[in-house]
């Protein structure tokens, strides 16, 4: 029997040989486990979601064990008290584990409680688990990455920081890559949307989310295969802030164009204003849902494109797919600077529309 190698980057290369080690994989009886195109469904719906361990690639041996390479993230429970314990004892959602007498299993990137150590998952008709599910704040693959780029970003601005008190304001070093850059942001960004006035309380935010989300993006195109911003929760959580600070900084005449607005009839004023109460709500939504949805469309199209080479197995099928998976690639880099831009831009003109000065005459 051959030896399988199967990785998990999104990376053009390492992609190509996933997909045609998860191919091949067979059962006990030396048959395909499911048709192809449905192994490679499979695997990029796994590919996409978030995972308790930090695993680079896997092999199956020849024995048929499951080898993997990477290393267990800690697991926090609540479930009538504190559970800690590391994910290794899931080995990999394989297992059931056991804590302090009661039991867990992985299904579907979550944790349920079993009834013993050999307990399964029970879902109703619609295919969704009814086991009971503990309370989860376990530090995943995903809050992972996030600590990692808050490291990152530390250590370049403060890299940066001390750069300008030691020189005298002069970029130096780590400054002389970011100052561009943050100079781009305050503007080409922050100064036309906000205005001169009020910009400066809001460079800091501006600049920590553009960053942000340009370097997690960035990862995500890497073997280490993190896709941070294709997890609703953190786009949300991304919008939200937004929104937030978009409420809390609106002036009088923010709230008074969106309750009573000017030079409008009244009959006008009462359908308009719930109209525009709705909007507020509805901006930091689309912040959400294009950033998510942008990234989530990209890494499956590439893995999609990359299937198909496997599927067609002819050569004039897999060149196409091949050469349109590298051109992709490169898009996705243009992609993730993109919806960087496009939300601290956005972000920005909120910003700008809350303090704006109206002046009615």
């Amino acid at each position: 029997m051959r030896r399988k190698i199967s990785l998990k980057p999104i990376t053009l290369l390492l992609l190509l040989v996933t997909f045609a080690s998860f191919g091949k994989e067979q059962d006990g009886h030396g048959e395909p486990k499911t048709d192809q195109a449905t192994e490679i469904k499979e695997y990029i719906q796994h590919h996409l979601k978030d995972s308790y361990d930090f695993s680079l690639f896997s092999y199956t041996a020849e024995n048929g064990e499951h080898k993997y390479f990477g290393f267990p993230l800690p697991v926090i429970l609540w479930d009538n008290g504190l559970k800690v314990f590391s994910s290794s004892k899931f080995h990999h959602g394989e297992t059931v584990a056991e804590v302090d007498g009661n039991y867990y299993r992985v299904h579907h990137s979550k944790i349920y409680k079993v009834d013993g150590p050999n307990g399964q998952i029970i879902e109703d008709d619609h295919h969704h688990a009814t086991n009971e599910k503990p309370l989860d704040f376990s530090i995943t693959k995903n809050v992972t990455m996030i600590m990692m780029v808050f490291l990152i970003m530390f250590f370049m601005f403060k890299r940066m920081a001390t750069a300008y008190k030691k020189n005298g304001g002069m970029p130096k070093g780590m400054g002389r890559l970011l100052e561009p850059i943050v100079l781009y942001v305050r503007d080409e960004i922050a100064i036309p949307n906000i205005g001169e006035k009020h910009y400066k309380r809001y460079m800091s935010y501006l600049l920590t989310v553009f960053f942000f989300i340009w370097i997690v993006n960035l990862f995500g195109l890497t073997p280490i295969g993190m896709n941070v911003t294709n997890n609703i929760a953190v786009t949300f959580c991304l919008a939200i802030i937004t929104y937030l600070i978009t409420t809390f900084s609106g002036n009088k005449n923010y709230w008074k164009h969106i309750f009573w607005m000017p030079g409008v009839p009244v009959p006008m004023k009462i359908i308009l204003a719930p109209i525009e109460l709705l909007g507020t709500f509805i901006k930091p939504f689309a912040l959400m849902i294009r950033l998510y949805a942008n990234i989530t469309a990209g890494h499956i199209v590439m893995m999609s494109i990359i299937g198909m080479m496997f599927i067609f197995n002819n050569w004039i099928g897999s060149s196409l797919s091949l050469f349109l998976a590298f051109v992709l690639g490169i898009l996705e880099l243009l992609v993730a600077a993109l919806q960087a831009y496009i939300f601290t831009v956005l972000s920005a003109l909120y910003f700008g529309m809350a303090v704006e000065e109206h002046e009615h005459h």
